[in-house]
């Protein structure tokens, strides 16, 4: 079972779950996924958020990959709770 935290929402796990499928994944493509159901502006704001919390790794250009961190949230071996925040926008 997986361990989810409280800054997380139902959609991360499907943002993941199709990033893991895909190999990938930007926020206009997760918006036409068929199991995510939210707007483009959500979706991107939702992978900043997990790269924030190192389950996704920015690439540039919108891309994004999933991290050994958000395989093991995805497996249920990680309980999100116990993820650092960093704000990924203050490096850039």
């Amino acid at each position: 079972m997986r361990k989810s935290a409280g800054w997380m929402t139902i959609w991360d796990d499907r943002i993941l779950e199709a990033i893991r499928a895909e190999g990938s994944g930007s926020p206009t493509p997760l918006s036409e996924h068929s199991h995510i159901h939210v707007q483009k502006s959500h979706i991107s704001q939702r992978l900043k958020k997990l790269a924030d919390y190192n389950l996704l790794e920015h690439l540039g250009n919108g891309v994004y990959i999933i991290t050994p961190e958000g395989e093991k949230y995805l497996d249920g071996d990680l309980d999100a709770t116990d993820l650092a925040y960093n704000d990924l926008d203050e490096e850039r």
